[in-house]
């Protein structure tokens, strides 16, 4: 138990303080080139975009459904998380629901909150606890995304199917450390699945 609970602590703080400072220090676009200020080319950016949708920016439904559902989910995540830590599973495995708790978690903060204690940021840097109030009301805020990494960008080939010679970027989603987190601990699982299930 103790372990988990580091891990959900240490994700949500790593999370939440870069997106506190995200949020207090740049405007919605702004981005800084962190890969190409280290003379190493331009595939480590970091883009503040917000999303309301899930993660890697898919919108599916509408926003109060979506908070909702997360919040559902969130606290299955979380009873399932408690079972098997009780009935003693793989260490590993319980490391990985851990992540994606914690990432879920991290989003949730985000969407439940951030619209009432901070001000917007377009065209300028967020305020934190403005005075007129928030963006937006309880559950409809947006999650905060800043990591970028366009490790090939090209075209594609002339006799490429339907998108010849469009612009090509791998990898073009913008996301958080929440989503790392979750993506890692369901890539774990499926990695390691007979590992963990005994199949």
């Amino acid at each position: 138990m103790k372990k988990s609970l580091l891990i959900v602590f240490l994700v949500l703080l790593a999370d939440q303080s870069l997106k506190f400072w995200i949020k207090t220090n740049m405007y919605l676009s702004e981005e800084f080139h962190i890969s190409e200020m280290m003379g190493l080319g331009d595939w480590f950016i970091i883009h503040f975009t917000e999303n309301n949708g899930m993660a890697f920016g898919v919108e599916l439904v509408g926003k109060i459904f979506l908070s909702v559902f997360r919040i559902a989910a969130l606290g299955l995540i979380g009873w399932y998380l408690v079972s098997v830590i009780q009935k003693k599973a793989n260490p590993g495995f319980i490391v990985s629901v851990s992540l994606i708790f914690a990432g879920a978690l991290g989003n949730i903060i985000d969407s439940a909150f951030y619209g009432v204690i901070f001000s917007h940021s377009e065209y300028q840097v967020a305020t934190l606890f403005p005075a007129d109030g928030g963006y937006a009301d309880f559950l409809y805020g947006r999650v905060v995304d800043m990591l970028y990494f366009p490790v090939l960008d090209g075209h594609f080939p002339s006799w490429f199917p339907i998108w010849a010679n469009e612009p090509f970027i791998f990898f073009r989603p913008v996301f958080n450390i929440a989503d790392s987190a979750i993506t890692t601990g369901i890539f774990t699982i499926v990695l390691f699945q007979r590992k963990y299930f005994d199949v």
